[in-house]
């Protein structure tokens, strides 16, 4: 008996690896997330036994406890079980914890890691996570914790100079304001990316001291990324450069 678990990537469907998409090929069942693209579920043969299993904010889902349980009883029945999930499985994915309950069941693992939104989401937005003279690290932080509160390393992250990633925290967005505000970054750039890499994507930037109000305006809100230091600010400072060269261009021609 084996799971294997897929990373899907951020969105679009053609971020799925080639490994990813040959063991959709051979599925018998395929449990997938909400967040998955469903052309992914084309390449599974047509006998293959989809199951949704999605979670999302706010709406009713099934429990991790549920999610584990139907692992361990398909893989029982069909020998094998594709975990369908979002970005990368070992990202904020809790694939460790289902290959972990699957052990316990005598069910190997197999890990088809995937591209994950924290980096992904961001570069086809046009912000680099690392520019050099710019931001030398970065921090990748879940918004939302399993006590549904606010991750304590964000505090620690928005000390450092280091470019600071929030997965799951838009719902969290005026407690990141205050942790920020509190250390006097009201003027740290900050962008916010709703369905990043699909054709419905929205990007809202600006500063602490403003991100609230316009976040508000543009109803951006889950699933989103939110990326806060100088390099958040560097598609924006390209733009003016594009423009400032292009009006030199006009000025000589």
């Amino acid at each position: 008996m084996k799971l294997t678990l897929i990373g899907a990537g951020p969105g679009d469907p053609d971020l799925i690896t080639l490994k990813g998409v040959k063991a959709l090929q051979k599925a018998k069942v395929v449990l997938y997330d909400a967040l998955i693209h469903p052309d992914l579920l084309d390449h599974c043969p047509e006998s293959c036994v989809k199951v949704h299993v999605g979670k999302r904010f706010g709406k009713h889902s099934c429990s991790q406890d549920v999610i584990n349980y139907l692992i361990v009883e398909y893989a029982y029945q069909y020998g094998d079980v594709v975990r369908l999930k979002g970005g990368d499985p070992y990202v904020f994915g809790r694939g460790y914890e289902e290959a972990e309950y699957a052990a316990k069941h005598g069910i190997e693992s197999e890990v088809i890691p995937g591209i994950s939104s924290s980096y992904a989401v961001p570069a086809l937005a046009g912000i680099p996570l690392t520019s050099r003279g710019v931001s030398e690290s970065f921090w990748v932080v879940t918004g939302t914790t399993k006590s549904h509160k606010i991750s304590s390393d964000l505090v620690l992250a928005a000390q450092s100079t280091a470019t600071v990633v929030v997965l799951m925290g838009v719902n969290k967005l005026p407690e990141i304001v205050e942790i920020y505000s509190e250390l006097g970054k009201l003027s740290e750039p900050i962008a916010i990316i709703q369905n990043g890499t699909l054709p419905d994507e929205k990007i809202v930037t600006g500063k602490i001291s403003n991100i609230l109000p316009l976040a508000q305006v543009s109803g951006v809100g889950s699933p989103a990324i939110i990326v806060i230091g100088p390099a958040a600010a560097l598609p924006d400072t390209a733009v003016d450069y594009a423009q400032k060269v292009a009006n030199q261009t006009d000025l000589m021609s």
